[in-house]
């Protein structure tokens, strides 16, 4: 899996392939490229400070310290012809004019949910489905958090049964990668639904 372990000769030719890890303010986004990436993950945080208050939602997650103000960087190589560029959007509504700019050469994201703070979500999936962008939404399953199944969730979002919707675990680099493989397989399905009405 890791690129020391790949002919470094078939690499030149690989295909790299840029996504972005969206969702609202505290939902795991940099946990998520950082459990994953293959190199040291560039990372925009900054410690929260009295100043976001009243500004900054923290409903739900008091125990949150920093925050991005970029966004996150990682990489990894799902098999010596595919590397992922991972771009982490910043969550908080006041860096959202950034995410088009992010947005732009992506052929996917992953939309990042919590449970405890549904809402903080939506305005991603409208983003995505605006811009006819694929993506899979991953329901990170908090410690302590109830768990919804995958239904009651997909309900809440009114995400429609042609999205994938996985919970999984931001922290844990095999359950990021299942999230990532989903997105893929996703975009690859919709290319090809795409080609098949003469879309291309």
């Amino acid at each position: 899996m890791a690129s020391g372990n790949s002919d470094p000769r078939r690499n030149l030719t690989a295909t790299a392939v840029k996504v972005l890890i969206a969702g609202g303010f505290g939902v795991g986004k940099t946990t998520m490229v950082g459990s994953v990436s293959e190199v040291p993950p560039l990372r925009t945080e900054e410690v929260i400070t009295t100043a976001s208050e009243g500004v900054d939602d923290l409903s739900g997650i008091e125990q949150k310290t920093t925050t991005t103000v970029a966004l996150d960087f990682g990489r990894i190589t799902i098999n010596p012809d595919l590397i992922l560029y991972l771009f982490g959007t910043p969550g908080q509504d006041r860096f959202w004019f950034m995410w088009d700019e992010l947005a732009e050469g992506a052929l996917g994201a992953v939309v990042l949910a919590d449970t405890r703070r549904l809402d903080s979500c939506f305005a991603a999936v409208d983003f995505f489905e605006r811009r006819n962008l694929p993506f899979v939404v991953g329901v990170n399953c908090f410690d302590g958090a109830y768990r919804y199944g995958t239904e009651e969730v997909r309900q809440a979002l009114d995400v429609g049964m042609d999205v994938p919707l996985l919970l999984c675990d931001a922290r844990e680099r095999e359950s990021t990668k299942q999230v990532l493989t989903s997105l893929m397989e996703h975009v690859m399905a919709r290319s090809d639904l795409a080609a098949a009405q003469g879309g291309y």
